[in-house]
């Protein structure tokens, strides 16, 4: 048996079977599902999974969390399921089938900005760092810079602008040929046009405010003239630009003979992209971003930047839920070209090392819990180094207070960060690393923000941990205690039903007889009461009351199923006394049969109670059982 075939069975089940699955993949850490009904996915049992780190929604897609082995699993998910698994592409494309207009829009900003932020990230650390190196003044009582005093160093700045320049400068060409591999069409085409957005041939971007209008270099048709300005650093510009080309080509690879679209489809979709460019999106574009820019920049320098910067920092976390929070790299990046560094950044960091605190107070509280640890200290670290779904999505949202603590802390944050000034060079890495981005006049401040960060949501988490979390959130599952002593399962289980006992592989349902959903026993009700046969928690109930799942403390999961084909019955017959979520104690009646109702209308009585976390388990050699009576042994 491959290592993750029972975990893979019960994620199967739990998802709503084979006949729910649209689409599945995986990515890195996740297991990724497009669910034609994702009502069906039981979210809590799923949890439970030993090799379950969490779940979230998110663009369309169910994702569980599974980490580093996520392969293994996928593989003996696949050969369970008998599902052909799909490559992410195609499912994105199923995905947006569950997605709004507005959700498609930002997921499509978001994809055409994912494979730049590397490089975004690596030209902010490269920024950061000679910011430090030519800008510091540290030597020489305070009079030089490490650059002024160092050939070597001031060899290294000059060395480190090529990149940075590349990366900043002729930012439209990398966003243009996202576009054009996002959307499919011809990625060298996507360059060109890109480079003749930030060509030397043009004046630079950076230069145009302090450029005499007539001194603007033109193009000159006779007619009318073009300014021949370029777009470094500029974004929507470049995306505008970079959509005009799409379009142009599509629409020529459409109408164009297979015989000449090689010549054809290039020519006219190239020289009337850049003509438009140039002439319509590419000021439009300029327009645009410089009105978004300075919105957001009045925002954070205005008399109220402390409460822009508040809100900012409280609803970014639930941004990133949205998948919303991509519009940011865009606003980022607009605010750099624009003015020379971005205030908007600094909290976004700052939001991710909050969450990470509030991890940190439930690592701390939860240290005895086993299961909890393998999720909290893994997410904490990612989360502190800019990677925040497995802490929002496997801790802070699961148990729902430490993610608002982590929201008022980055709140408080942003308002210190904003209300002085604290400004990075460009994007970079979203979380304590980050302080490399930051100018360096700013870094101390910086820092200062960041214990805000931390101190806040970790004090608040901590506290209302230790009023909210219950034993089994401190400890994990553990045995119930007699007298002192742990006292093993096998010795607590009762049976929770009164009548014939029949094996279970005798029952006529090949689901139960089979074990597919675990072992178990079964009995022929002679009694109508159904009693909790451990101390736990009701995990489930049936609309129809003819089912249910407990949750004993010490981690045991069965299904009581009352009756065989009695989910025909609409709940006739069947009185539910509990509800999910409800505590019980070990002989409390949970639910009630009709006994004469469910024959009369032809149902067999024959009941069958699994072990569904796959528990081995012997059955005693007992023709009858009682509702409180031994009848198993738990291995």
């Amino acid at each position: 048996m491959a290592k993750y075939t029972e975990d893979a069975k019960a994620l199967l089940e739990y998802v709503g079977g084979t006949d729910n699955i649209q689409a599945v993949t995986h990515c890195v850490t996740r297991m990724r599902f497009v669910l034609f009904d994702e009502k069906k996915a039981d979210v809590e049992r799923i949890e439970e999974i030993p090799s379950v780190k969490g779940t979230f929604t998110q663009s369309g897609q169910f994702q569980v969390i599974i980490g580093n082995d996520v392969q293994l699993f996928y593989n003996d998910f696949i050969e369970i399921s008998g599902i052909e698994g799909v490559s992410k592409e195609a499912l994105k494309s199923e995905a947006k089938t569950n997605q709004t207009t507005l959700q498609k829009i930002i997921g499509n900003l978001g994809e055409i900005f994912a494979p730049i932020i590397p490089a975004l990230i690596c030209g902010g650390l490269i920024l950061g760092f000679r910011n430090v190196i030519d800008s510091i003044q540290m030597f020489d009582h305070g009079t030089k810079t490490l650059v002024q005093i160092s050939q070597f160093w001031s060899g290294v700045d000059s060395f480190l602008w090529l990149i940075g320049e590349a990366v900043f400068h002729f930012l439209p060409v990398t966003i243009v040929w996202s576009i054009t591999k996002k959307m499919g069409t011809n990625q060298g085409l996507g360059i060109i046009l890109g480079i003749t957005l930030v060509s030397p041939q043009l004046l630079n971007a950076y230069a145009v405010a302090s450029t005499p209008a007539a001194k603007i270099p033109v193009w000159d048709f006779g007619f009318t003239t073009v300014q021949m300005i370029g777009y470094q650093g500029q974004v929507i510009p470049a995306i505008l630009a970079g959509f005009v080309l799409v379009y142009l080509e599509k629409f020529w690879r459409k109408v164009s003979p297979s015989a000449i679209s090689m010549i054809v489809v290039p020519f006219f979709s190239i020289v009337p992209a850049v003509l438009i460019a140039h002439t319509v999106v590419g000021p439009i574009g300029w327009t645009l971003g410089n009105f978004i820019s300075d919105v957001v920049w009045a925002g954070l320098t205005s008399p109220f930047r402390w409460l822009f910067a508040g809100v900012f920092g409280f609803v970014y976390a639930p941004l990133v839920i949205t998948g919303l929070h991509h519009m940011t790299n865009a606003i980022d990046t607009q605010l750099t070209a624009t003015f020379g560094g971005t205030l908007l950044w600094p909290m976004i960091a700052l939001s991710n090392i909050a969450q990470g605190s509030s991890v940190l107070a439930m690592c701390v509280l939860q240290k005895n819990n086993k299961k909890a640890k393998e999720v909290n200290i893994p997410s904490c670290i990612s989360c502190y180094l800019g990677v925040t779904e497995p802490a929002l999505f496997g801790v802070n949202l699961k148990y729902t207070f430490p993610f608002f603590c982590g929201m008022i802390g980055s709140a408080c944050a942003a308002i210190f960060s904003v209300s002085t000034g604290t400004m990075a060079a460009s994007i970079g890495v979203g979380g304590i690393p980050g302080i490399l981005s930051i100018i360096p006049k700013y870094m101390f401040n910086f820092a200062i923000a960041m214990l805000i960060a931390i101190i806040i949501p970790f004090t608040l988490t901590y506290i209302l941990g230790k009023k909210k979390l219950n034993e089994v959130d401190f400890n994990g599952k553990v045995k119930p205690v007699i007298n002192g002593k742990v006292k093993p399962v096998n010795e607590v289980f009762h049976s929770p039903l009164k009548g014939k006992v029949i094996p279970l592989n005798e029952v006529e349902d090949k689901v139960f007889s089979q074990g597919l959903m675990g072992e178990g026993f079964a009995v022929e009700l002679t009694d109508g009461e159904v009693k909790a046969p451990f101390t736990g928690e009701v995990v489930m109930t049936y609309p129809t009351k003819h089912a249910y799942g407990l949750l004993s403390d010490d981690g045991i999961e069965i299904l009581i199923h009352l009756g065989m084909d009695t989910v025909e019955l609409n709940g006739e017959g069947f009185e539910c006394l509990v509800e999910k979520g409800q505590r019980v104690k070990q002989g409390e009646t949970i639910a009630k049969v009709n006994l004469d109702y469910v024959k009369e209308h032809g149902k067999s009585l024959v009941s069958p109670v699994v072990f569904t976390s796959h528990q081995h388990i012997e059955l005693k050699d007992v023709k009858e059982t009682d509702n409180n009576q031994e009848i198993i042994e738990i291995k």
